[in-house]
Parts: structure tokens; sequence; C-alpha cells
């Protein structure tokens, strides 16, 4: 994963890097368990691809959901990878599952 890819340790740190970002945040939600893990890990690539296709248009923010579980509520995130395409703070786009890289840029292309 790529620098450009941040990665909160909880719901405060998330706040900042949304309110501070300037551009739209890609917020990409993970989870630790079992059933998770591997989905999570290959959506990781892709994140850290997009982080790079998108420098300077996109903030991308790797989140995990036990750590940060008032983001995780407020944009309704019941399971991972999950993604959150937000805009000065509020979801634009949603979307759930592995994704490819053409389905994540499909998802912000009308957004970014």
């Amino acid at each position: 994963m790529t620098k450009r890819v941040h990665r909160p340790r909880e719901d405060a740190e998330f706040d900042f890097i949304v309110g501070m970002s300037g551009v739209p945040v890609l917020a990409y939600f993970t989870g630790t368990w079992p059933k998770a893990i591997e989905p999570c890990r290959e959506m990781d690539l892709v994140v850290s691809d997009i982080a790079d296709a998108y420098t300077g248009r996109l903030t991308a923010v790797r989140t995990d959901i036990t750590r940060c579980p008032a983001a995780t509520e407020r944009y309704g995130i019941t399971g991972a990878p999950s993604y959150v395409l937000l805009k000065e703070g509020e979801a634009v786009a949603h979307g759930t599952g592995p994704m490819t890289f053409a389905e994540v840029r499909k998802l912000l292309d009308s957004h970014v």
C-alpha cells in the first residue's frame, strides 16, 4: 500500500483527514474477521492503484471498521470491503464487496 493511502487509527483521525482533505475522499472500509481478510487484502492493491491514478484529485483512506466505529455507523457500513466516496464530508457514492480497478474508477469518475 502506498503512502498515498491514509490509515487512521481512530475516528478522530478519520474525521481530521476527511475535514482537511480539500478534495473528495475515498473511504475504504476493511475488516479483520476471517471472511473479510482476503477480500480486503485484495482491495488494498486496487485502492493503492486508485490513489496513485488520482493523485491530487482524491484522498484515499483505509478505514478499519473496529478502529473507527463512529465513521462506520455514520456511513451505514455493514460489511467489508465497502467504499464511500465523500465530497465535503457527505457520501455521494457507495460500493460494496471486492471491485476491480475499472469498477472503482467508474464509481469515482462521475464525482471526481
